[in-house]
């Protein structure tokens, strides 16, 4: 990762502004999609070696592959070159701006967050490709964040409206990533194990690249390879939970009302004798890159704390949290402290902004009472929410700052409008697309007395 993407003014404007930077860089480039790939495959001329596991090639017929995701294109890529000319057929499904080019496979940009159209012609390619699949055949499925829109595929009588207004009120609500995705899998003929099913008895080697807290197979990208605990009586309760099942869509409440009364199969449970030739595996997500970060961190001269790997729950008082720390912690100084994982933001205003912004912005008040501090939260895709940034920066001076321009954070964030705050200030982190997704990271600098956390 370039360092220049990585700025910021209040990262720019600090004497440790560089090696800053080379923290963030650090924890992107352990999540590259593309060096996951090669370290999880080896090929020893007719073998692959998973694990374990050996693939000869030789006794396969013909070779597929379907990757999805925000870092779909690099997997696929790195894929492709291990295959080479074994490689028969090939889907690569992923965000706009993500998109390139790889041999032997047909690449398709989709919606994300909210499916669109886009999403709904390249499922229907997905299973064009599924029904050529053979018994003798492999089939490589590369699996990343994002997936879950990317690859819509709509159980009958529900149409493409009726999910996106869903997707909408669950990311209104505040619903988390396994509520949302148990939702998703009970609505559509691929996830929740229903790609496997379609796949079956062909041999399947599924690679996921996770940006779920935990790596729960059954959550990242709605478990389209892998089997599914939940039910629909469980989807239903996801939308009472939140008060929001009378604003669901009527073909949505009725699927899901049948499917509780038995009258639709369920999702394909453990157990199932479709998984008997299935392989999952985890080849990066967010605790990898946390541990890069902090090894770089180490080696700028930074003393290092790991604060959780599970950061979770509104994404305000996930700032505050993170200021507290900050607060109350006597480790010497210089000093990193990171934090990973998914918040999510309750909407109650019209502004702009994702949930690492809004991290940042719940944390200004308390930080200024942190002598010498700077905040830096970052979405690892590059997007934070419906913007072009994918993060921010705060320091002890933000709060002076704003104050002097007319500009109360509490304002800002009663709108939900930490986009257009940190805009003002110059300390907006635009990486552009990082094609990579393993979650969001936090890192909280700390300094000498002396040393401001930034200048001007």
């Amino acid at each position: 990762m370039e360092l220049a993407r990585l700025a910021a003014f209040t990262i720019h404007a600090h004497p440790w502004g560089e090696r800053i930077q080379r923290v963030l860089a650090a924890a992107l480039d352990a999540a590259d999609p593309y060096r996951a790939v090669r370290r999880a495959i080896q090929r020893d001329q007719d073998r692959l070696i998973v694990e374990d596991r050996l693939y000869e090639l030789d006794r396969f017929h013909h070779i597929y592959l379907i990757a999805i995701g925000k870092a779909s294109m690099r997997m696929a890529e790195a894929a492709g070159e291990l295959l080479g000319e074994r490689l028969s057929e090939g889907i690569v499904v992923t965000k706009a701006g993500y998109a390139g080019r790889a041999p032997r496979m047909q690449v398709f940009t989709a919606g994300h967050p909210i499916p669109d159209r886009r999403s709904l012609l390249a499922s229907d390619k997905i299973l064009e490709l599924l029904a050529k699949v053979q018994p003798q055949d492999l089939l490589l499925c590369l699996i990343s964040g994002g997936a879950s829109a990317l690859m819509t595929a709509p159980a009958d009588g529900i149409e493409l409206h009726d999910l996106q207004q869903l997707t909408h009120l669950l990311l209104a609500c505040g619903a988390d990533i396994t509520e949302i995705n148990t939702l998703r899998k009970h609505l559509d003929r691929l996830k929740g194990g229903n790609l496997a099913r379609l796949a079956h008895p062909a041999q399947l080697l599924t690679l996921v690249l996770s940006d779920v807290i935990g790596d729960p197979l059954e959550v990242i990208a709605s478990g389209p390879t892998v089997p599914d605990p939940t039910t629909f009586r469980d989807a239903l309760s996801v939308l009472e939970r939140h008060a929001i099942l009378d604003q669901t869509p009527l073909a949505i409440r009725l699927h899901l009302e049948r499917g509780r009364a038995g009258e639709i199969p369920e999702t394909p449970k453990p157990g199932d004798a479709i998984f008997n030739r299935v392989h999952n595996l985890v080849i990066g997500n967010n605790s990898m890159a946390l541990q890069a970060a902090l090894e770089q961190a180490r080696r700028e001269g930074f003393e290092t704390l790991l604060l959780t790997a599970s950061l979770q729950g509104e994404a305000r008082l996930a700032g505050r949290w993170l200021a507290e720390r900050a607060r109350s912690s006597d480790i010497r100084r210089p000093a990193c402290l990171a934090a990973g994982g998914e918040t999510t933001v309750t909407l109650r205003g019209k502004g702009l902004g994702g949930r690492n912004q809004e991290v940042a912005l719940g944390a200004v008040v308390e930080l200024a009472e942190v002598p010498s501090a700077l905040l830096v939260t970052l979405a690892t895709d590059g997007g934070d929410g419906p913007t072009d940034a994918a993060g921010a920066a705060v320091s002890t001076d933000t709060f002076r700052r704003a104050t002097a321009l007319g500009m109360h954070p509490q304002t800002y964030l009663e709108n939900n409008d930490a986009y257009h705050f940190f805009a003002a200030l110059g300390d907006l982190i635009k990486t552009g697309p990082t094609m990579t997704n393993v979650n969001d990271l936090a890192f909280v600098f700390l300094f000498p007395p002396e040393m401001n956390a930034a200048s001007g």
